[in-house]
């Protein structure tokens, strides 16, 4: 017997017509699951209504683009949202019928998880009411096709088709093809459930593996489908389902979306991170003050670290069926792939906690070693990759392919992360299996990475649709002089001449060392790589220290880069701070470096800004002009570890641990930089990543700075 005919929708029309923002979507208001490559968005409400990031996705396709629960001839009124773990967050609502009682007897409670697979949501009607009740939720969802690029680019977004992929259904099952080799949806619905201990059903709750009831799915034009089946039109599923709770009792229902699409590079990380569930303030500590872990300093690193490494574990993907080539995903939703940057950066802060995933990212990121000089990939011989998507990124004025080499920095970086991990214990066996990788990755600096010969490190995209920078800070304007002006040409950042100065001499060593590692060395003659990488980097430091050093009414800094025409680009930035410990910089400068950082011009009291706010283009909101980007301050926060200022890096540590608290201890990929004097907490940057990488791995040295965890 069908239901009567529902009431009218309060909420806007269900339309497969996109909303379409004019400007890049703003996630810092929206909430969302991830296990990489799969992670969900809506509003905080639960809704997903198609605009902006709000979807269900697959690596860089955005599977669904709405999804709706509403309930017939009741209200749902938001009660607040709990995010469980990285893959984990409940919606809750109050139920509001016309016979209810005044209190909120009755919740509905809407568990999302994404896993390896896809998307499930568990329905929970828990009631508080003496007597049974009935609700019924009708639920919708619409199928898409989007690329990433689409999303994140509204005008890419306008000049697209709108296609969706149409859907089939055959009894509790809805299908439709995703990306673009074969991949599937599947959608899954069965038979909801109710227990209580008020009456005497023998219902009992169903486990995590049952799917969502469907009494009566609403067909397309509002009419009601045969009962139990789902219903399809064009790109738009619907169904109903009735949870019926005895007395102070509850119903449970729950489906799921299975996802598969054999054009995605990656997969998630088979093997649980230990990493995830045991590190928190009961670690050792090895620093001379240690903070007692039930101070309140102590307690609030411990809860930034539990959140920060349940969002690692969600990031974790591997090369599929290869376990021992995982790393982390750069971020979400943007960049939910490998980036030879992102990846080292974030194993590099995170090897305190965990030593295999930087030896899963050191191999990942070998076994696609550049082999050939390719301009329109940016490929060399020995240079790391910056990324790899299924089918590249398209930016408007920028397009790259699938697999892209267009960064200065990932190769030192590579070097740098074998070196730590070999200090930490990396094994011969691994050790003697990427070395091959360090030595091509050392003649990379030697022989192309100085495109000019001037014994420094620049880059210029030649392919004339690449990145126009292709440092850390990429965006098109983040090189800037002190009055603003951007710079042009071949740029070399400061940070990544230190980055190869300390790769350089300590390939030099690991090379060294190794030499009896290789099978016959007795016989083998030595080689002339590690002479060659020292002399290299003896005259990059000379270099380094007759161009990069400027003077202002504060006194000497590091310009940020250098330009096309060699001048020292003045900008007073952040970038200064990578310097450290890098062995670059005597004791004396990295004293001048330390003092800089610590200005209120860049220190914001929430972090270190990436652009001083003397600077002509200062904005606290631009992308890299003003704003504080986590992984930022937390490099700068270890590099003063390391070069011995300790003081120093406890100020920092406590700005972003003050942060944190404005984002529910989840730090994103970047935040605006005006001072915590005027704002607290700090204004969102509203498209940043989040979770993020390299940003959630910052929470360690923060925790080793504040004596949480040791050095």
């Amino acid at each position: 017997m069908h239901e009567p005919t529902l009431p009218p929708l309060t909420a806007p029309p269900l339309t497969a017509q996109r909303p379409v923002p004019l400007h890049q979507p703003f996630v810092h208001d929206l909430a969302g699951v991830f296990r990489a490559p799969v992670q969900a968005w809506s509003r905080p409400d639960g809704a997903m209504r198609g605009a902006g990031a709000e979807g269900i996705y697959l690596g860089d396709t955005r599977v669904v683009s709405d999804l709706r629960c509403d309930a017939r001839a009741a209200d749902l009124s938001p009660l607040g949202v709990q995010v469980r773990t990285a893959d984990e967050i409940v919606h809750r609502d109050v139920v509001s019928t016309a016979d209810g009682a005044g209190d909120p007897l009755l919740i509905l409670e809407r568990t999302r998880t994404a896993d390896a697979d896809g998307f499930r949501e568990q329905l929970r009607l828990v009631s508080d009411d003496d007597r049974p009740r009935r609700v019924v939720l009708r639920l919708a969802l619409i199928t898409d096709g989007m690329s990433m690029s689409a999303v994140k680019d509204h005008r890419l977004a306008l000049a697209q088709e709108d296609e969706r992929p149409a859907v089939s259904v055959e009894a509790e099952t809805a299908q439709w093809e995703i990306g673009t080799e074969g991949g599937r949806a599947r959608l899954t619905v069965g038979e909801g459930t109710g227990t209580g201990t008020s009456t005497g059903t023998s219902a009992t709750s169903r486990g995590p593996d049952e799917v969502l009831s469907a009494d009566g799915a609403l067909a397309a034009d509002g009419g009601l489908a045969a009962d139990g089946a789902l219903a399809a039109d064009g790109p738009i599923v619907t169904w109903t389902v009735a949870l019926e709770a005895p007395a102070r009792g509850e119903a449970c229902a729950s489906w799921r979306l299975d996802l598969e699409d054999p054009s995605v590079p990656f997969e998630a990380a088979d093997e649980p991170w230990a990493a995830a569930t045991s590190t928190g303030a009961t670690a050792s500590c090895t620093t001379a003050s240690p903070l007692e872990p039930t101070s309140p300093e102590s307690r609030a690193v411990d809860r930034l670290l539990r959140r920060s490494l349940s969002d690692l574990d969600a990031l974790r993907l591997q090369v599929p069926g290869e376990p021992s080539q995982t790393f982390f995903a750069a971020g979400a939703p943007w960049f939910f792939t490998l980036f030879g940057r992102d990846s080292l950066i974030t194993a590099s802060l995170a090897l305190p906690v965990d030593r295999a995933i930087a030896k899963g990212t050191l191999r990942t990121l070998a076994r696609r070693q550049g082999t050939v000089v390719d301009v329109e990939t940016a490929q060399q011989p020995g240079k790391i990759l910056h990324e790899v998507r299924a089918q590249g990124m398209d930016m408007v004025e920028t397009s790259l392919p699938p697999v892209y080499y267009g960064t200065i920095d990932a190769t030192p970086l590579w070097i740098e992360l074998l070196h730590d991990a070999r200090r930490a214990g990396l094994d011969d066996a691994t050790f003697g299996e990427l070395r091959p990788a360090l030595e091509a990755a050392s003649l990379w600096l030697l022989e192309h990475a100085d495109a000019d010969g001037d014994g420094l490190l620049e880059y210029l995209d030649d392919s004339g649709h690449g990145l126009a920078n292709q440092g850390w800070k990429d965006s098109g304007d983040s090189i800037r002089f002190a009055d603003g002006s951007v710079a042009t040409g071949a740029i070399a950042p400061a940070e990544v001449q230190g980055y190869a100065y300390a790769a350089a001499r300590h390939a030099a060593d690991m090379l060294e060392g190794s030499s009896g590692l290789l099978e016959g060395s007795a016989s083998r003659p030595r080689t002339a790589l590690p002479d060659r990488l020292r002399t290299w980097a003896d005259r990059l430091h000379a270099r380094f220290h007759g161009t990069f050093w400027c003077e202002d009414e504060l006194g000497p800094f590091v310009a940020l880069a250098l330009d096309g025409e060699k001048r020292p680009v003045t900008g007073v930035a952040s970038n200064m701070g990578h310097l450290l410990g890098t062995g670059i910089l005597d004791a004396s400068q990295e004293r001048l470096v330390v003092d800089r950082l610590l200005d209120p011009s860049l220190f914001s009291g929430f972090g270190i800004r990436t652009l001083s706010t003397t600077n002509g283009g200062y904005g606290p909101l631009r992308y890299h002009g003003g704003s504080v980007w986590t992984h930022d301050t937390g490099y700068i926060v270890r590099g003063m570890l390391r070069a011995g200022f300790d003081a120093e890096a406890q100020v920092v540590a406590r700005g972003l641990l003050r942060a944190a608290d404005g984002f529910d201890q989840r730090l994103p990929e970047l935040f605006g930089g005006r001072s915590s004097d005027d704002v607290d907490p700090p204004l969102p940057y509203p498209s940043s990543c989040r979770p993020q990488a390299w940003a959630a791995a910052s929470a360690v040295p923060v925790a080793q700075a504040l004596g949480v965890l040791p050095r």
